[in-house]
């Protein structure tokens, strides 16, 4: 019996549908358990939560005391996922991370080399202030991050699956410090900024955690579980409207392409992969929220976590008082 092309879409459509409606579960329950050991936080949890649905790194900046180390353990641990955690340092060397080869010796007296794997054979690798790491780590890191595996005395050692790199920065101590280089940043697909709590939230920090019980998270999804998620994310369909929308903000977003008034305050602005970390985020955020397809709300809601790290204004801008914040409220008023 011949089956309509028609009839296989739609068999294709119900069965997205039926996964996206048991991962709307999976992620709710997902929040619901953050939610009992970071307080407040709604939009970084949030965006940090996309981030590893789309199958993304993420880079949190913000002050120290913001729980942003916790987050990540908590993160892991809901998710299920094997994490590890490295302080970046300016002595760290790249096998500190990726591992190395040693000298054995077996009771005949042969000799022979064994990979040790380093910590970066994780799931979810914290990479604590990862900008106090010389150069040469970072640029170690950034194979493992686009590339997902590790080449060791000329052998290839893949990454587990999922594997995702959640990285930490303090934006205000910069002594001792080496800036990511714009290759590396385009890696991540959002920086989160973590700011400050509000009172209720931090009152609810100061009794809660100062206490002689705490709230602890638990499992609440496997690692196949987010892979499943990160695959329906990609299956998730996307309206015209969403599609123009993010090639209208990316492009504008450039020096020469977008409004002149705007963009000669633009040094350099986001290539194709903020595109596509764009498509992906807006996809997982509106399973997220409990939607099957992403809105022109999502685009602008993750606007600028998209764009912030792959733009720079010139200084004529930062002379005029301009931030990449406000420039890129600008462009997304114009969607």
């Amino acid at each position: 019996m011949n089956v309509s092309p028609d009839t296989n879409a739609t068999s294709l459509e119900a069965a997205i549908v039926r996964s996206a409606e048991q991962a709307l579960e999976r992620v709710a329950a997902a929040r619901l358990a953050i939610s009992k050991v970071i307080f407040g936080q709604e939009i970084v949890v949030e965006q940090a939560l996309v981030t590893l649905i789309a199958g993304g790194h993420g880079l949190l900046v913000g002050v120290p005391g913001l729980a942003k180390t916790k987050l990540v353990e908590t993160l892991g641990t809901v998710l299920g996922l094997d994490g590890r955690r490295v302080q970046f340092t300016p002595d760290l060397m790249p096998a500190d991370i990726l591992g190395s080869e040693i000298m054995e010796e077996n009771a005949e007296g042969r000799r022979s080399f064994r990979f040790v794997k380093g910590p970066i054979f994780a799931q979810l690798l914290m990479a604590d202030e990862i900008n106090r790491a010389s150069p040469r780590t970072q640029s170690a890191l950034l194979q493992a991050m686009q590339e997902y595996h590790v080449t060791i005395a000329g052998e290839r050692h893949d990454l587990p699956r999922p594997f995702h790199v959640l990285a930490t920065q303090n934006p205000l101590e910069q002594e001792g410090t080496y800036p990511l280089p714009e290759a590396q940043l385009d890696r991540f697909l959002m920086q989160i900024d973590v700011g400050y709590p509000d009172r209720a939230a931090e009152r609810r920090i100061l009794i809660e955690t100062t206490g002689e019980a705490s709230g602890t998270a638990s499992a609440v999804m496997s690692a196949e579980d987010l892979a499943g998620l990160q695959r329906l994310v990609r299956r998730l369909p996307v309206g015209e409207s969403v599609v123009e929308g993010i090639l209208d903000l990316v492009r504008s977003a450039r020096p020469g392409e977008g409004d002149t008034e705007l963009t000669k305050y633009i040094a350099w602005g986001p290539g194709p992969r903020a595109a596509q970390s764009l498509m992906l985020a807006a996809k997982a955020r509106a399973l997220v929220d409990g939607r099957l397809s992403p809105s022109l709300d999502d685009v602008q809601a993750l606007a600028e976590p998209v764009l912030k790290h792959r733009m720079a204004l010139t200084f004529a801008a930062k002379a005029d008082g301009l931030t990449l914040s406000g420039v890129i409220a600008q462009l997304k008023s114009r969607l």
